[in-house]
This record gives C-alpha cells, structure tokens and sequence, in this order.
C-alpha cells in the first residue's frame, strides 16, 4: 500500500475534554502525518521483501541448522536433467541453469530470503508456464528421485520457499492469468501466480474485494497465500481461507493433476480435499489455481488511530469497538509504543499523535452506508474518548490518510529489520494474555544482558504488535545480528509459554523449516502421526519441499 510524503490539514484529531461529551477537533494545518514508510510483507502475513540481500550476508540454511543433512537418496542434477526442463520448457527465461555454468547471481533471489535468515543452495529454477507444464515437471522429477520447491512470491517467514540443500526450485510467477470471474456469486478463478494486489486491483473495478490483504500484496502470490494459509488483515472480517477457497487445481508429486476448481459454496460429497493443501506448505502437491469467493467492496471506509495508556485498555477498546462497531468492523490492529518508536527512528518520520503512548491501536470500519458508519463510529469514538479508554486519537478523512495511517501498522514488520535482522514470532494466545509474553519476554532479555543501546548488545529491542481481532501476536526481537546467545533466551521458551496458554505456536505463518521442530507444542503425537500419513500417502518418495513441516 503505498503512501504519500504527508496528509492534508484536514485530518481530525480527537481530544478528551472533561465536559460531559467530547468534541472532535481537526488537526492544526502545521501539523501532519508522516509516517509514508514503505509498506511491508509477508506469505502469510506481514512484510515486504526489500530485495535480494547480497549472498555474503546470508549464511547456508545447512550450516545455521547442522542437524540437517541432505537426503542421499535424492539424485544430484546433471546435464541431462537440465536438458530436459530446457526442452520442456522451450524459452531461455524459463530456466536458470546454474549447473552447467555459473548462474549464482541469476539464482541468488531465489535461494535466499528477504529476511536474510535462510538460505539455499539450489542450482537450478525453473519456471513452468501451464499447469501441464507443472505436472510434466513433478512426474519427471518423482520418477528421477529430484527433490523440489515449490515458491511463489518468497515473501515468507520461516523458510518455507527457499530450498535447503540442492533442491530444484519450481517457481510460478508465469501462471499469472485470471481466468474468469462472475459479478453477480463474487467468485474468482485465477492461476496461482498472479500477485495478490494485481488480483486486488482487479476486483477493485468490478466492486468486489480479495478477502485477503497483506502488507506484501505487491509481492506475494494467490497460490503461495493458499499454500500457507496466510491470514492477513481482513481476516476478522471475511474470515480464513479455508473458508473462502471454494476450489483449487493442483498437481501432485506423480504429476496427477486434482481438477478440483469448484464454484460451489455447498458441495456436501465426500472428504473436502482441498484443505489439505490450505496450509500445507507445498508439501504434498503444488497448488496450480484457485477459486475463491470474493465479497463486495465496501464504499464506506474509515479509519482512526489511537494511543492508550495500558494493555488493559486496549482490552477495553476492543470489547468496545465489537459491541457498537459489530457488523462494519474489519480490522482492529494493536501495536505497542516500542515498535512505533522504532518506525519513527528507522524512517525518520513523525508519528499520527504528538505524545507517546504505552499502546496504539488502529481500527478500520467497512460499510455500504456511509451515513450509518459515520454515525456509528461517532458514537464509539465519543463513548471511548468520554470514558478515558483512549487518550488520544485522529480520524482520516481521505484515502490518503487512510494510507497514511495504514502505514503505521504496516511498516512496522519491514522496519524491524533495519538494524541487522529480526526474529519474529507469529502465535495465537488468549486475548487476556496476549502482551504478558512480549513482557516476559523482554525480562529474560533484559537479565541476560543482550539488549543495549551499543554494538555489544545484539537485541535492539523486544516489540509486539499484531491482529487484536484475531488473538494473533507477532512477537518480534529486532537485532543487530542473529546470535546464538539470543536464541537460546528464546528457545523453547516461547513455545513453552504458548503451550502453557493452550496457544499456537504459528497463527498464519506456517511451519517451513522454522517451526518443524516445534509442531509438538501446539499439536498431540495422533495428530502429528496423521499428518505424516497424509504426507507419505501424497508424496512416497518425499520430494515435495523436504525439510520442512513436519
């Protein structure tokens, strides 16, 4: 979502008066909004890969976890392998052959992502152009015994799209077509490679909404937000994919096609199959297109900003803003006053209020009746400012400021990787509970003497922020450098503390090769034992992104 330098004067600002109701006054003209950092993204869920990051400044997946060792029973890429995906593939740019020359820098995008965390060693991508191009693929490398990676935007979080030793990686980014659409069911069919801001932008002029949106729109596509189950901002509103997906196409590992691309919301017939590639990661068959139900788009759009002075009262807001908000709110959005501070020291930019606070959230209204939402969302504002739960707030009034405002939350992720890097963590926890990790958290921090001001200490700061609607916190440790130190302060001891919440330890990010080790903390050894069945009923000979899941 891009944003402009700086918002007209007309934005509103909201103050407590201690008379019997408050007034809502407009910003002094000197006074603006600057917070037009870039938007960040996510596969799942929330930053924006700022390109490839120079192959010396990542070190090899492999080496930073040594307990994993490449597969003997896979096949090393030869010529003739190489040979084959050319032929298949007919033109130059869908190859990158970097095993009969040297094509390191070509493949280096594809090998490492934006986080600068994982990296692989893959010497050859491939990019097919149909779906039986997909399937020619995977049959080829099943019958050859070529481990594969299946990558859409690699706009991810844990490693899931890059590959870990020599896997080929199978890129989609030429399956960009929409297929079709109906105006008058909302659903939408389109490949998996289309970009989900180009799928956004079209519904767009036929008034409907893609019932995703993350800050890395502009990067991450349809079928990679499937694959991973991304949640997003919308979620509150439209719900999860696996409610909205109403088909899929894919291929699995044998080359087998699923012709599964029902537009039907009620199809009672039999196991619903397609779930099990919502969220599955690439891990049992590449997701060739979707067909999704896609809402109309509201005309009535507002958002406001506020600071409060206590978790607690962000607790209240929120109870709040769902008893006189209820049917037109769609987002309600928490971050905590470190990780504005942050964004305003890594952009340089001013921030929505002039004071500090402990806690800001942003809360977003979408409606058909703009009369009716104003009225609604004065009523809440007066209510919330009368009762001192928020202290100060201000009202966009354009769609610039909208932006503007939106970007205050959406650059937080991108940021945090200024200084060096960022261990992020995406979990699931009673609302109640919510912020008391990032606390706990940044005691431990604090007593073992890693976060400082200076090159000594590799802890920047410990920040959290997240979809208070959803219960979803991204717990995130921005550093100067990853270090071991560091990470032995955090692990286990995050999913500890998620387990004992009877959290999840990935609400939307997924698993990759971050969280395989962990699943056991948020899923029972039946459950896990079930998932590898799928797995090995799929995938027997295990060449869809090794490594990785479970």
């Amino acid at each position: 979502m891009a944003t402009s330098s700086r918002c007209a004067a007309s934005i509103r600002r909201l103050s407590y008066a201690t008379r019997a109701r408050p007034c809502i006054q407009r910003y002094r003209p000197a006074l603006q909004i600057r917070c037009n950092g870039s938007v960040a993204a996510t596969t799942g869920a929330d930053t924006e890969p700022t390109g490839p990051t120079p192959p010396k400044a990542i070190k090899f997946t492999a080496d930073s976890y040594p307990e994993l060792q490449r597969n003997s029973k896979f096949t090393k890429l030869t010529e003739e392998h190489v040979n084959f995906f050319k032929e298949l593939l007919g033109s130059e740019s869908a190859v990158i052959d970097g095993v009969t020359k040297d094509a390191s820098e070509d493949i280096e995008p594809f090998n490492s992502d934006w986080m600068r965390k994982y990296r692989g060693q893959a010497k050859l991508v491939v990019k097919p152009g149909s779906t039986e191009d997909v399937s020619k693929i995977l049959k080829y490398c099943n019958d050859n015994m070529l481990a594969v990676v299946p990558q859409g935007g690699n706009t991810g979080l844990v490693g899931g799209s890059v590959p870990v030793f020599d896997e080929i990686v199978i890129n989609l980014e030429r399956l960009n077509k929409i297929r079709s659409f109906d105006e008058v069911s909302g659903i939408l069919v389109a490949d998996a490679g289309v970009i989900l801001e180009v799928a956004d932008n079209f519904l767009a002029e036929k008034k409907h909404i893609f019932p995703l949106d993350l800050g890395a729109k502009g990067s991450c596509q349809i079928g990679g937000n499937v694959a991973t189950n991304a949640g997003g901002l919308r979620l509150l509103r439209y719900g999860s994919l696996h409610g909205n997906v109403l088909g899929i196409e894919a291929v699995l590992p044998d080359g087998t096609i699923i012709d599964d691309l029902s537009k039907l919301r009620k199809n009672n017939t039999g196991y619903d199959i397609k779930q099990l590639f919502i969220g599955g990661e690439g891990t049992i068959g590449i997701i060739t297109a979707i067909s999704i139900l896609t809402p109309r788009r509201s005309p009535a759009v507002n958002v406001a900003y506020f600071g409060l002075e206590s978790y607690e009262k962000v607790q209240e807001a929120f109870k709040e803003a769902k008893n006189q908000l209820s049917e037109i709110l769609s987002a309600f959005e928490l971050m905590d006053g470190r990780s504005q501070t942050l964004l305003r020291k890594a952009k340089g930019n001013k921030l929505p209020l002039e004071q500090d606070y402990p806690f800001y959230c942003l809360i977003e209204t979408s409606g058909s009746n703009t009369d009716h939402d104003s009225e609604k969302l004065q009523t809440f504002l007066e209510h919330v400012m009368e009762n001192e739960i928020v202290q100060d707030g201000v009202l966009a009034q354009d769609q610039t400021q909208i932006q503007e405002l939106w970007s205050c939350r959406e650059g937080v992720p991108e940021v945090l990787g200024h200084w060096g890097g960022v261990y992020k963590y995406d979990l699931s926890i009673p609302i109640s509970d919510m912020y008391d990790l990032v606390n706990d958290t940044r005691d431990r921090m604090m007593k073992a003497g890693l976060v400082g001001d200076d090159e000594s200490h590799p802890v920047i700061e410990v920040v959290g922020y997240g979809h208070m609607g959803d219960a979803n916190l991204h717990l995130n440790i921005p550093v100067r450098r990853y270090d071991k130190e560091v990470e032995k302060v955090l692990e286990p001891f995050v999913y500890e503390w998620v387990a004992g919440k009877n959290g999840s330890i990935s609400a939307e990010h997924g698993l990759g090769i971050a969280k395989k080790p962990f699943i056991g903390y948020s899923r029972s050894e039946t459950m896990i034992r079930l998932m590898k069945q799928i797995k090995n009923l799929y995938d027997p000979n295990g060449i869809m992104n090794p490594y990785k899941y479970i």
